[in-house]
């Protein structure tokens, strides 16, 4: 069984940064692909960081510079480190992985597997 657990999430001030950690048990880590999604109140999830292509990594425009996608394949981890957080990163986050390694973010599918999702608050 595949399972993706994050952790990292919590309440911080704007400003401030969080990493998140996801975990990836059940499946050849190698093999495939991972990403970041959230899902902010009343708004659809959007991909927002993800592996694309051998060793690239697609940003959404509103986190570049900010958001930095990185893994362990030592641990079979994936992390988000985020940055310079706003009021408006306020969403749930959720760990996704799929085979495929193009289009990850782009919404065109969903991924196969998704992590529980962790909750970032951003206060101003």
């Amino acid at each position: 069984e595949v399972k993706l657990v994050e952790s990292g999430g919590g309440s911080v001030q704007a400003g401030e940064s969080l990493r998140l950690s996801c975990t990836a048990t059940g499946l050849p880590f190698g093999e495939f692909a991972f990403g970041w999604f959230r899902q902010a109140p009343g708004k659809e999830r959007e991909g927002i960081a993800c592996m694309a292509g051998t060793d690239d990594v697609f940003y959404k425009e509103f986190v570049k510079g900010r958001f930095t996608l990185s893994t362990d394949n030592a641990r079979d981890t994936i992390y988000l480190q985020m940055n310079n957080l706003q009021p408006e990163d306020t969403a749930v986050y959720f760990c996704v992985a799929d085979r495929l390694n193009w289009g990850l973010c782009s919404g065109a599918y969903a991924p196969d597997h998704w992590g529980q999702g962790t909750q970032v608050t951003v206060s101003s």
